[in-house]
């Protein structure tokens, strides 16, 4: 998935906005909007900074960042909300379950098997709420 191009006329915020919402729809803004109330201003560090210029570079597509994401989040062993998040973000631009996995284990080599578990255990648990409810999704457009 690729995305677009900075736009020279937008603000890093409203680039940064307009990335995360492409990578990760509702759910990115939900946890930037958690911030809103504790620390705004780093909230705006994050669709500027994280969003606005590195994810907005053109240097990678957006499967490809998700792919370093979560391998590094991955690798760190303590940060699994964020992980969950980028799970999902890697789903959203096609990244495949086996892909995830296969990320999680390659990084058992090189940041230990506590934190491949893990990241394992993290993606199992998106992996589950995700597709229980696309079958739901399913489900219902069958009974009607």
């Amino acid at each position: 998935m690729t995305h677009q191009s900075p736009n020279a006329n937008e603000s890093r915020l409203e680039r940064g906005k307009r990335a995360l919402a492409e990578i990760d729809g509702e759910a990115g803004h939900n946890v930037i909007a958690a911030l809103a109330d504790i620390a705004p201003d780093f909230a705006n560090y994050v669709f500027e900074f994280s969003f606005g210029d590195i994810y907005s570079r053109p240097g990678l597509d957006l499967r490809a960042r998700e792919i370093a994401t979560v391998a590094a989040l991955t690798a760190m062993g303590t940060a699994t909300p964020q992980l969950k998040v980028h799970i999902e973000a890697g789903l959203n631009v096609g990244l495949t379950k086996d892909e995830i996995i296969e990320i999680m284990m390659q990084m058992a080599v090189y940041a230990g098997f506590p934190a491949a578990l893990n990241g394992l255990f993290a993606a199992k648990e998106v992996f589950a709420a995700r597709f229980a409810i696309q079958q739901e999704k399913v489900s219902a457009t069958e009974r009607s």
